[in-house]
């Protein structure tokens, strides 16, 4: 069997001898033959196909850790994981581009939308609640999935009796992780509770004070990240103008059917208890 060089299969395979050697020590691409007293390494013919492989993921900027399962597995398997990595690259792309949007509007003192702020005051309630520690990335599954959670809960404790809203106690960014707050409100106080005890902690039951709210309403375009920032603000710089005083954990209040609704369609309050 003819080997390689390591320099002949750098050359054959379009990767550096520096990236050969990384790929060793990770597993990545072990070459055929070791000399054990100068280390030196060669490589076999048909592994060529592989290192222009892990090559062309590199160029993708795929994670090496991640580079090692793609290569590890049957074509087609493959090919859906490379599929499903870009996918994620570019939802995140377009995650930042819109950052960098707002980012330019926030720092020209440009506003590209202008809020309707009101006020609405809101009798005490009782809440079976989700509370979870989580990135910003987490919230678009996380929050249909605990409404669907709750609603089905209230179901047993006398019906949804108000409208479902989640309660933000610290920022919920790409680094910070809350946490949020999942809530819907409940009608048979008695049976909330019993379910709250049943539920190991995953759930709680909390009576929501009476209390005014300062908000302003939202499509369902503009709930996505960042653009739902500009609206907290928009709420924020109100209250101060009025000199009220923020008094409670913001929140989003989500009205509608969002899976019916279109992205024109105004879909949730961005809501701040005020006094």
């Amino acid at each position: 069997m003819e080997l390689l060089t390591i320099g002949a299969f750098a050359a054959r395979s379009r990767l550096s001898p520096k990236a050969l050697r990384l790929y060793d020590r990770l597993g990545l691409l072990a070459p055929a033959q070791v000399d054990a007293v100068t280390g030196y390494r060669w490589y076999r013919e048909e592994q060529v196909e592989r290192a222009r492989l892990v090559a062309l993921l590199r160029q993708l900027d795929m994670p090496l850790a991640r580079i090692a399962e793609v290569v590890a597995l049957p074509g087609q398997q493959a090919a859906d994981e490379v599929a499903a990595y870009w996918a994620g690259v570019e939802e995140r792309h377009a995650t930042q581009s819109a950052v960098a949007g707002h980012l330019r509007d926030r720092l020209s003192g440009r506003r590209t939308h202008m809020y309707e702020i009101r006020t609405v005051d809101v009798p005490e309630q009782a809440v079976l609640a989700e509370r979870r520690h989580l990135l910003a990335h987490e919230l678009p599954r996380w929050i249909p999935a605990a409404f669907d959670r709750l609603v089905k809960a209230a179901g047993e404790c006398g019906g949804v009796a108000g409208i479902p809203f989640v309660a933000y106690y610290a920022e919920v960014s790409p680094d910070s992780d809350g946490p949020a707050e999942a809530c819907v409100p409940v009608g048979d106080v008695r049976a909330a509770e019993t379910h709250a005890a049943a539920s190991g902690r995953t759930t709680t039951l909390r009576i929501e004070p009476a209390q005014r709210l300062a908000y302003a309403r939202i499509t369902k375009a503009q709930v996505a990240h960042p653009q739902i920032l500009s609206a907290f603000e928009a709420v924020e710089e109100w209250v101060a103008q009025q000199g009220l005083t923020i008094s409670g954990p913001c929140r989003e209040i989500y009205f509608a059917d969002w899976d019916a609704a279109s992205a024109s369609d105004e879909v949730c309050d961005i809501a701040f208890p005020v006094s």
